[in-house]
């Protein structure tokens, strides 16, 4: 069963741009990491720095296993300065 989750990431003070450019290249390893199917991006048009993803994986294990790699290769460490808070993340279930 494909698994939805939305992720809030809410940044330092004027940091929105910057956190911004190493998230975005990162997220092409995102998208070719098996059972990812879908990743987008958005920033908050009156608060620019809050930055969301949106994804679509396979199923829920394929997301945690993602997680799992981004935390080995230090990734969660190189964005943490740019973090006000940890980012809020939510795991969707559709109901129609």
């Amino acid at each position: 069963m494909t698994h939805t989750m939305y992720i809030e990431f809410n940044c330092n003070d004027g940091k929105g741009n910057e956190f911004l450019q190493v998230l975005l290249p990162a997220l092409e390893d995102t998208r070719s990491f098996d059972g990812c199917e879908r990743v987008e991006t958005f920033v908050n048009i009156d608060e620019t720095d809050r930055v969301f993803l949106w994804e679509k994986w396979r199923d829920r294990s394929s997301q945690e296993a993602y997680l799992q790699w981004r935390m080995e290769t230090g990734f969660l460490d190189l964005i943490g300065p740019y973090m006000s808070s940890l980012p809020s993340i939510a795991h969707l279930e559709p109901q129609d």
